[in-house]
């Protein structure tokens, strides 16, 4: 019997570059996981292979520079919708990690600047920092970064919020979506997480209840619902809102596997078990 001609709908393409997580909390897994749950499709290359939990990371593997830019060139026939930027591991594979989405011009691109690990381990350098800043930074539409990542790629000039986004931005990057989850350096945590999005026009703000728990992996949720929204034509307010709206859902039904962080679970709209 002939296979059936498929009926689905076009789906938007988001092309990942990151790192792969075995417990499936952050890299790659989350990556995949968001963007299908927001009615994308993910096409995967590895950046990096680490060696972790869900409590840290204990050892980082880059993937070769050479072999990165092999498996993007295989994709040159797939028509991708948006670009998200995960862990970049060391200079080789930042630089192949330039070259591959300067080949792709006019593709909205999302940047997780992934620098430590939930756990507290670093995985960058000063030097990756600055090739990050001169580097991946003007190819970028939004980054997002926490408070602390901000700071670090602001070079800590400036202690304000909005000035440490707005040199971000003159450095090359379109926008800069702040993420308040870990409470700036010196503050306590509050009630209520709050995100900003800092562009050209002007700031926004939203403001969600904080959950309860430590979670692993909600920075990768955020960056690639994201860049999933805007690979729908999703103007770039309306794909921050969805984005987070995802992610805090996806955080509120989370799990923790262990009595280590919790993990979000970006299916959770799928059904447990047998009905």
């Amino acid at each position: 019997m002939p296979i059936p001609r498929t009926t689905n709908p076009h789906l938007p393409v988001v092309l990942v570059l990151g790192g792969h997580d075995p417990t499936g909390g952050a890299g790659l897994v989350a990556d995949a996981e968001a963007i299908a749950a927001c009615g994308g499709w993910a096409l995967t290359i590895p950046t990096a292979m680490t060696v972790q939990n869900c409590r840290d990371v204990s050892a980082v593997h880059p993937v070769g520079a050479e072999l990165v830019k092999a498996m993007a060139a295989e994709l040159v026939d797939i028509e991708i919708a948006a670009i998200k930027i995960g862990l970049v591991a060391d200079m080789a594979t930042l630089d192949a990690v330039v070259e591959i989405v300067r080949q792709r011009p006019g593709v909205p691109v999302v940047a997780d600047p992934v620098l430590k690990a939930g756990g507290g381990r670093e995985l960058s350098t000063e030097a990756l920092v600055a090739g990050y800043r001169s580097r991946v930074l003007p190819l970028v539409d939004i980054l997002t970064p926490n408070h602390l990542e901000l700071s670090r790629l602001a070079e800590g000039d400036d202690q304000d919020e909005t000035q440490q986004a707005v040199s971000l931005m003159r450095l090359g990057c379109q926008a800069v979506l702040v993420t308040g989850t870990e409470a700036p350096e010196g503050r306590e945590a509050t009630e209520s997480v709050v995100h900003t999005l800092h562009t050209p026009d002007g700031d926004r703000q939203w403001e969600w209840s904080r959950l309860d728990g430590v979670f692993h992996g909600s920075g990768c949720t955020l960056a690639s619902a994201l860049a999933a929204r805007l690979a729908l034509g999703e103007s770039l307010a309306s794909a921050c809102e969805q984005a987070q709206n995802f992610t805090w859902n996806a955080l509120a039904n989370g799990w923790q596997p262990g009595q280590d962080q919790c993990l979000p679970r970006r299916l959770w709209r799928l059904p447990v078990g047998m009905t």
